[in-house]
């Protein structure tokens, strides 16, 4: 399968600030690709350099098997964009926005099209509004329609829920699987917000100061680790005493009025929950702890130790 982005060995230096350190990821088609780092880490600096904004120092990137450096233009036409904010006219309707901007790429049965992405992002019915009555997260769908005007094969967005309210967020998510699921769009999806992108990426690279600190599958790579689990309980007291005086007493860190919690491998929760039940304790939940967001500060912290 030939990978829709691949970046090999990128580093963009500032005089003696590495904003981005000999980075290397790839994202393959159908991927939702979560790329995944604190602020300041180097992910715009990335995608400036990925969409040929910016020079990188040194690397090489490959969009759809070819150079960029050698096919700037006939790669590039298959990727739409989000980065950071959307500008716009806030005087003319979303309709006159997205007309201006499919005339200078040349798109055609022009109008028939607008209102096809108007309605891809829900929008449709307030096509006839001037974009200074949008509220922020309509704003950011009419950012994503704009990206979608000449049917791309992959669209990269930079950080699309930043300021937005719990619903707006939930929008933009859900936006996001339905352009994967319905569209068959391929989406890298920059963001700091790790619980984010744990609901909708399958594959991601987490980076920190310009390198990536891991790649893989979302699930995968959490499911490698330890991880926090709640064992919910019918009387804690009897099951308190029965775990300190077990090989489990080391994998326990915490409990409170209803719960356990320990921190264990994934293969090891059955045989703790078969010990419980063996022991006569009554179990009636056992509640996953550990997110994504646990897996990156680990990852982080101990990359600063190292």
């Amino acid at each position: 399968m030939e990978a829709y982005i691949e970046i090999h060995n990128l580093s963009k230096h500032y005089g003696p600030i590495k904003a981005v350190d000999d980075l290397s990821m790839q994202v393959l088609p159908g991927d939702i690709y979560g790329f995944l780092g604190p602020n300041g880490s180097g992910k715009s600096t990335t995608i400036r350099m990925m969409l040929s904004l910016i020079r990188p120092t040194n690397g090489q990137i490959m969009l759809f098997g070819q150079d960029l450096a050698k096919d700037r233009f006939k790669t590039l036409s298959r990727i739409g964009a989000l980065i950071e904010k959307p500008d716009f006219y806030n005087y003319l309707s979303a309709r006159k926005n997205l007309e201006i901007l499919g005339k200078l790429s040349n798109i055609t049965n022009l109008h028939s099209r607008v209102d096809e992405v108007l309605d891809i992002v829900g929008l449709l019915s307030r096509a006839k509004s001037v974009v200074r009555t949008y509220s922020l997260g309509m704003k950011q769908r009419l950012g994503i329609a704009q990206a979608l005007l000449h049917k791309p094969d992959l669209i990269v967005l930079d950080e699309p829920t930043n300021g937005l309210d719990p619903q707006g967020q939930k929008e933009i998510r859900d936006l996001i699987k339905s352009l994967s699921r319905d569209s068959n769009i391929t989406i890298l999806i920059s963001s700091h917000i790790l619980y984010e992108i744990e609901q909708i990426a399958n594959r991601m690279v987490i980076i920190d100061k310009g390198k990536a600190l891991v790649e893989g599958n979302v699930q995968d790579l959490v499911n490698a680790q330890d991880r926090q689990v709640a064992f919910v309980i019918g009387d804690i007291a009897a099951g308190l005493k029965l775990i300190n005086n077990s090989q489990w007493a080391e994998k326990m860190i915490k409990s409170d009025e209803e719960r356990i919690y320990f921190k264990i491998n994934k293969d090891e929760i059955p045989h703790l929950n078969t010990f419980m039940v063996e022991n006569k304790l009554q179990i009636f939940a056992v509640e996953p702890v550990r997110s994504l967001e646990d897996f990156f500060l680990q990852l982080t912290y101990d990359e600063k130790v190292n």
